[in-house]
């Protein structure tokens, strides 16, 4: 009897083994990227205008982010340079779509009147950011565009009616080109308007 049922004890051993190399073999290919995912960490900030550069950035946008803090670190603040600064800065952080994680990692917020935020990244993520593929553990294949330089091809004083209020701001026209010539179709010029609110200009249209 006990002969008969050594098979059987034979088969149910082999499926436990084969269970747990199973789950092993899961383990190994999965648990590691778990471990990828780095931690966005702040470099440095301009506290009192709230602005913060963060180590996932580009070389050029920390560039673009020293010039904006020595500007505000002046004793008496040049507006219009600020106001071209941010929009220079929008320009570039929402049109570069190669250092995004994914659709949701829209760009330029920092620069958005926190009224408009919310249909800001509803829109972006529908249109723009809408076929960017996920690259939070660093295998993604997808060639996306980075915006190479931005200029101010004209800046003016204006008033802008935004939640029912006149507000003080600029008009900044801004042209731009890529790091690659494969993307020269996209997008290249924009108007963007910003409005003065407290002491920080904010991008309210492009």
């Amino acid at each position: 009897m006990k002969l008969k049922k050594l098979p059987k004890i034979i088969m149910i051993g082999v499926a436990l083994l084969l269970v747990i190399a199973l789950a092993i073999v899961l383990a190994i290919n999965f648990w590691p990227q778990e471990q990828k995912v780095k931690e966005v960490k702040v470099l440095k900030s301009i506290d009192e205008y709230g602005y913060e550069l963060k180590d996932n950035k580009t070389k050029k946008y920390k560039e673009l982010f020293k010039e904006l803090e020595d500007i505000l670190r002046e004793d008496e603040v040049n507006q219009e340079e600020y106001a071209k600064k941010v929009a220079q800065m929008f320009v570039y952080d929402f049109f570069s779509l190669e250092d995004k994680a994914a659709k949701t990692d829209v760009g330029g917020v920092d620069f958005v009147h926190p009224n408009a935020v919310a249909n800001f990244l509803v829109n972006a993520e529908d249109t723009y950011y809408k076929y960017i593929e996920s690259n939070i553990y660093g295998e993604r294949k997808q060639d996306l565009p980075a915006v190479d330089v931005v200029t101010v091809d004209s800046i003016e004083e204006t008033e802008f009616a935004y939640n029912n209020e006149m507000h003080p701001g600029y008009e900044v026209r801004l042209s731009w080109t890529y790091t690659d010539d494969k993307f020269s179709d996209y997008q290249k010029n924009a108007i963007v308007i910003l409005i003065k609110s407290d002491i920080k200009y904010y991008v309210v249209q492009i």
